[in-house]
């Protein structure tokens, strides 16, 4: 089968039942998205398929029907993604095992909603669970970030 990925194609040998997450890793290279439950629950592994937020682990590959975007692929031309500028910015992550999956679904809200109130944040991002506790640097380099992005940086 054939996969996408952050623009290029691949060509995947492999059980179609095979989690995306570890085709993405194992065969593809990217090791941006993490493992972190294999049960879809704490979104470590969140990539998009089509711009839309998905937990790796638990699609297999078989069912991917579009392209996937991983970490590696959201920046563009050597710039960062406003996302992960204001991650940076913010000094949002500390462990950072979670912060992929979190980044990820951060752009995903932005691509919906360009100014979202702290309960479409709380919700975009509440599947996302972080062992460090740094929603509230989330939720405020996600503000920036929509600023940024207004802003056209």
């Amino acid at each position: 089968m054939r996969l996408t990925v952050d623009g290029q194609s691949f060509d995947i040998d492999a059980d179609p039942e095979m989690p995306l997450l570890w085709a993405l890793r194992d065969l593809v290279g990217k090791t941006g998205p993490k493992f972190g439950c294999g049960i879809a629950a704490c979104g470590a592994c969140t990539v998009h398929v089509d711009g839309q937020p998905v937990r790796s682990c638990s699609l297999p590959i078989g069912e991917v029907s579009g392209a996937v975007t991983t970490i590696e692929g959201i920046g563009t031309d050597g710039k960062l993604h406003p996302v992960q500028q204001a991650w940076l910015e913010e000094q949002v992550a500390q462990c950072g095992y979670c912060q992929a999956g979190q980044i990820m679904s951060a752009v995903a809200l932005l691509d919906e909603v360009a100014d979202p109130s702290d309960a479409d944040i709380d919700n975009a991002m509440g599947g996302n669970l972080c062992r460090c506790g740094t929603y509230p640097k989330i939720r405020s380099a996600i503000r920036k970030a929509a600023a940024l992005k207004t802003a056209g940086l």
